[in-house]
């Protein structure tokens, strides 16, 4: 179909596109067998209700105008591809010529990925954390363990660091109880954090039935954020006893019977662990070099837009965790001083992705980069390890919530940074050399864990 390409900026295009009334002959007789079917007219029967009483009860127009609706994608889609230009939204679309048995036009304006130059991915020099001693991690990983089978002797005695304690918590202002601010049989290990600021301070030293009262701030509901006076009443102590690290210990918390054999297979993950995050720092620092080293314009239109949902987001986030943008800065000391500051930093932060996705998308490109089945498996595995459910979940989960184009474009953006990495000088903090590549993971192995 004859179009017009015509620039209005380096980030936007308007297409006029002409269809030729010889095209849409199929799709007319289409539309008046639709409409045929879909009313009743007496003195006709259901579908056959002749064309031009079609046209007398609902015009010619309404026929048109279902068939141009049907040709149009595609002649939309022909002239992008021919124009050779890549749109990063929605086209607003206008019918400007309208000649019946001759022609229709059609203008569609559309943001598009604008033309820019890469640098040399050779030219990008990256530095990434070495990889660290792992025994301690080892022992940190035992350590935990041991936490978790820990067992506990209620004692007549008052609370000290390491011991688990039942609270019962209520939260007051001014002398007065705040509704949905208290907690009754509340366990909590002395000395874990991650409760209320002052919380360990206020129980050290009280026994069963003794309670204390401290300020602290809220950190959930409706008075998140807000300071309060805290009344807590012990009505358990008991002490916690941590498992010996031996063969038994082993056995109770593993597949193996000795210590030796579970260490050994604990360095292991956590090696590997530790090597799958150096090479996402190292991905993810050779993309951002990648960024900052590209210049070019992002479609203002389309920045609106990722801006506005990703603001739309965050806000439906706090108020699902019933926080207030001010209580949640307030909790999160370092992420901003005020609201403004905290949105513009999220506009920073959206426009550096925004620009990321472009050029990840131009070096798929270029670089004509293809999908494997075996692209889609490993992307189903990783999405089923993230979600512990199984590949066949998330396969049924993409079909029936119509990802396979979004996760398509992901598996693209993966590739693309993959050859930035490849390709840009990565070492580590010690001056090595860093292998950028992953293990691959088989259904099978995923299936058996």
């Amino acid at each position: 179909m004859p179009y017009n390409v015509e620039e209005i900026s380096p980030t936007r295009v308007k297409l006029t596109i002409e269809i030729p009334f010889s095209d849409l002959k199929t799709p007319i007789e289409k539309a008046y067998r639709q409409i045929a079917n879909q009313v009743s007219i007496p003195g006709f029967r259901q579908g056959k209700v002749p064309k031009m009483v079609i046209d007398q009860r609902f015009g010619r127009g309404a026929v048109l105008e279902e068939a141009i609706n049907e040709v149009m994608p595609k002649a939309y889609s022909d002239a992008i591809t021919g124009a050779q230009v890549v749109p990063l939204g929605e086209p607003e679309i206008e019918v400007t010529k309208l000649e019946d048995g001759n022609v229709v036009e059609f203008t569609a304006e559309v943001d598009i990925r604008p033309e820019f130059t890469l640098p040399d991915l050779a030219s990008l020099q990256v530095s990434v954390d070495a990889l660290g001693e792992l025994d301690a991690e080892v022992d940190e990983r035992i350590e935990m363990l041991r936490e978790r089978f820990a067992t506990t002797t209620e004692v007549d005695r008052k609370a000290k660091n390491g011991d688990s304690v039942i609270l019962d918590l209520v939260a007051s202002m001014d002398g007065e109880p705040l509704p949905n601010s208290s907690s009754e049989g509340v366990n909590y290990v002395i000395g874990t954090g991650g409760m209320l600021e002052g919380l360990n301070e206020a129980v050290i030293g009280l026994k069963a039935g003794d309670s204390n009262k401290f300020e602290s701030t809220l950190m959930g509901g409706d008075f998140a954020g807000q300071k309060a006076d805290i009344d807590v009443t012990v009505t358990k102590v008991s002490q916690r006893e941590l498992p010996e690290v031996d063969d038994d210990f082993a056995g109770m918390v593993s597949e193996f019977d000795t210590v030796e054999e579970m260490r050994a297979d604990l360095m292991t993950s956590i090696a590997e662990y530790a090597k799958l995050n150096q090479v996402n720092q190292a991905r993810n620092k050779a993309l951002d070099a990648l960024v900052a080293a590209t210049e070019f314009d992002l479609p203002q239109g389309v920045v609106d837009a990722e801006v506005e949902a990703r603001k739309q987001q965050i806000t439906d986030q706090l108020s699902g965790a019933g926080l207030t943008l001010e209580g949640y800065l307030e909790r999160m000391e370092g992420e901003a001083e005020t609201a403004e500051d905290f949105w513009e930093q999220i506009k920073k932060n959206t426009i550096q992705a925004l620009k990321a996705q472009i050029i990840l998308d131009k070096i798929a490109d270029d670089e004509a980069v293809s999908i494997e089945q075996n692209d889609f498996n490993e992307l189903l595995m990783r999405k089923a390890m993230e979600n512990n459910s199984t590949p066949q979940e998330e396969a049924k989960h993409m079909m029936e919530h119509n990802h396979l184009s979004a996760w398509t474009q992901e598996i693209r953006r993966s590739k693309a940074m993959e050859v930035i990495a490849s390709r840009a000088q990565i070492t580590d903090s010690a001056g090595n050399k860093v292998d950028v590549s992953i293990p691959e993971l088989s259904i099978s192995e995923l299936d058996e864990e």
